[in-house]
């Protein structure tokens, strides 16, 4: 019997989000819609120049680890912080969502990583994120009995960044298959595909990663590739399964020869994107993990992402169970 229904495994940042307009992207030199990885003395002065803000446990596994638990399923994290006061922030907020953490944490430098996201008016996020613990995480982290027990273990392309995090994850991969679980990745960012397209692409055709998540600007990135069905044709011949998501047209999940185009929820506003990709996975792997068909995984998935690109951060307001039970999917 399973112990954790989704172990998410990613970089531990604490979000710091803040409304800005286009001129400050302009002027702070910040690539709209993309991750920025950034060292510390920029950390320093983009915080300076920013407006008020909101803080919280995020990075991109976390964010879905939080969405897995507020649907009810039983949800498991490995991130490494550090020992100092926005580590404290990360650990108390990602479990009071009610996900199990126990990484230990780093005694001494680099301190805990932390993101700072401006949202323009049209409620894109521009991501600009310094990783500092992050980099540390490695095997020695890695809790083999939760891997084990784990029906799926997902993990952000964006761990591809910090070396030692690879290792860990190829550990990962051995331990679950070894106790016929499966293994999940996001692709996270095109510049992310784009610095590491050939190892993605081996991951997925070697078997290591058995489910992908993708937007599709990711999607086409990996296949270089202007050409949506070009990508997603690709995506079927080198994963087991794969989601992809497309915004306001929702979403295309492909498996061997079955696909299933699910459609985008109505909304009344987009307020900020910031967790739409990583709700979405949270509400796929809930109704994957509880043996739900795939057409009921992407509804809950575009639920899940309907719902928070609503509000300001990627942490709902609402009960996600209660929302999924309403919609008649839970």
């Amino acid at each position: 019997m399973s112990q954790f229904d989704v172990l998410c495994i990613g970089n531990a940042i604490v979000d710091i989000i803040a409304r800005c307009d286009e001129a400050f992207l302009a002027d702070n030199e910040i690539i709209k819609g993309a991750m920025n990885l950034i060292d510390a003395e920029r950390a320093e002065l983009l915080y300076s120049r920013m407006g008020p803000a909101i803080e919280s446990s995020g990075g991109s596994a976390g964010n879905t680890a939080a969405g897995i638990a507020g649907f009810g399923s039983r949800s498991a994290y490995f991130g490494k912080v550090a020992e100092d006061q926005l580590g404290k922030i990360f650990s108390h907020d990602i479990r009071a969502q009610g996900v199990h953490f126990a990484t230990r944490p780093l005694e001494s430098t680099p301190p805990t990583a932390r993101s700072m996201i401006f949202v323009t008016p049209d409620g894109e996020r521009s991501m600009n994120t310094y990783l500092g613990a992050c980099v540390e995480l490695g095997p020695d982290d890695i809790e083999a009995d939760v891997v084990a027990g784990a029906k799926v273990t997902y993990f952000e392309g964006y761990l591809w960044d910090p070396p030692r995090a690879k290792d860990a994850i190829r550990l990962c991969a051995d331990i679950g298959h070894k106790h016929g679980r499966e293994m999940s990745m996001t692709l996270s960012d095109p510049f992310c595909v784009g610095r590491y397209r050939e190892e993605f692409l081996e991951l997925m055709r070697s078997g290591t990663i058995d489910i992908v998540f993708a937007n599709s600007d990711e999607a086409k990135s990996l296949y270089e590739t202007d050409n949506f069905e070009h990508a997603v044709s690709q995506l079927r011949k080198d994963c087991k399964l794969a989601a992809i998501t497309r915004s306001e047209h929702g979403s295309v999940i492909v498996r061997g020869d079955e696909r299933v185009d699910i459609d985008a929820i109505d909304i009344d506003e987009v307020v900020d994107t910031t967790g739409a990709g990583d709700l979405y996975a949270a509400g796929f792997l809930h109704g994957y993990a509880n043996g739900k068909p795939l057409e009921t995984c992407g509804k809950l998935g575009s639920l899940a992402a309907g719902l928070v690109i609503q509000q300001i951060g990627p942490r709902l307001q609402l009960s996600l169970a209660e929302a999924g039970r309403k919609a008649g999917l839970i």
